[in-house]
């Protein structure tokens, strides 16, 4: 999957400026946060190879990336309580 436009990492900075649970404690200008979100996204997109591989088959068969992007989800909430 290709990495976020432009236009939707701003949408993402707008959603954590948005959202009071995720951003408890943020001492980080604007410009920062930017920064960090297009280094996310371009951390997943550098590493999404790696990360499908990790999964074991027959997994990594049957789901779609859409499906093994929400099993993520699900194990980083579960590991750091952020949703």
């Amino acid at each position: 999957m290709a990495q976020l436009s432009s236009s939707d990492r701003a949408l993402v900075c707008a959603d954590v400026n948005r959202s009071g649970s995720v951003i408890q404690g943020f001492t980080i200008l604007k410009a920062d946060l930017r920064a960090a979100v297009d280094a996310i996204d371009t951390w997943v997109d550098d590493n999404s190879t790696a990360f499908n591989t990790a999964i074991p088959q027959p997994a990594r068969g049957a789901l779609t990336a859409r499906q093994k992007a929400a099993l993520l989800m699900f194990v980083v909430e579960r590991r750091f309580g952020v949703l």
